[in-house]
This record gives C-alpha cells, sequence and structure tokens, in this order.
C-alpha cells in the first residue's frame, strides 16, 4: 500500500438505474434500485478509490457491509455514490458511504475491506480449491 491512503479520502460515482440493477418481483411500476445491486455498486466504488493508492499486485477484497437502503430509486434516475476512507488500520479500510438520487438520499453506512496480494491470495484458494476436491 502507498503512503497517501489516508483517512479523508473520498470519491464519487455518478451512474443511471438501469433495468438490470432493478428489481422485477413488484411489476413494472415498482422496478427500482435493488439493494444487492446497491451493495455492489458500493463495494466497486470503494475498491476503484483505493486501487489509485495500492502497489502492483495488491488489490482489496469486502470483509464487511453496514448500510440503510433508506430511498427507493426508480429505474432511469441518476444516483450519485460517495465513498470516504474513515480508517486505515493496517491493511483494513473502513469507508463511509452515502448516496442520493435526484430526489433524496438513498444509502448510508459503511463498508470495510481489506488490501490484498493477489498472487497469495489466489495460492490460498487454490489450496482451498484442493482440500474441497478431497485432495
Amino acid at each position: 500500500m502507498k503512503s497517501s491512503l489516508q483517512p479523508g479520502l473520498s470519491a464519487e460515482t455518478t451512474f443511471s438505474v438501469e433495468r438490470e440493477r432493478t428489481i422485477d418481483f413488484m411489476g413494472e411500476a415498482a422496478r427500482v434500485y435493488a439493494t444487492p445491486m446497491l451493495v455492489r455498486d458500493l463495494e466497486i466504488a470503494c475498491r476503484n478509490l483505493l486501487l489509485a493508492h495500492l502497489d502492483p499486485g495488491e488489490d482489496s477484497v469486502g470483509t464487511r457491509v453496514e448500510i440503510d437502503h433508506i430511498g427507493a430509486t426508480l429505474l432511469g434516475m441518476q444516483v450519485t455514490l460517495s465513498v470516504r476512507v474513515a480508517s486505515v488500520d493496517g491493511r483494513a479500510v473502513v469507508f463511509e458511504v452515502e448516496g442520493r438520487d435526484p430526489v433524496e438520499p438513498i444509502v448510508r453506512g459503511k463498508h470495510a475491506r481489506f488490501v490484498v496480494d493477489v498472487a497469495k491470495t489466489g495460492q490460498r484458494l487454490a489450496a482451498k480449491a484442493a482440500k474441497a476436491r478431497g485432495g
């Protein structure tokens, strides 16, 4: 990790809520931004902020998500997600996250990520796969 990874770093990302980001189980009139997709988008926003402050061969994995999805965003609306590094403790990074659509706030909470060495993580996963196969 680079020394530039410090609390206070922040980033925003804006996008339109497309059909694949919405729920479908309440009919077309109720196609709103799905919570699992919101979590995915928050993870991506946090990871993207981290990438500029990691060394070659490093990446991050999510370890905790704690959000309140407080507003329904309609299909086609714009969303702006804001993420800010709240703390850095070794390889553990905690973000404060929030988001809004043009009408109201839609999410607030925290997300934790852990910085990993990609090669070492690959080795650990391969060893786990071998154990799962019985070998």
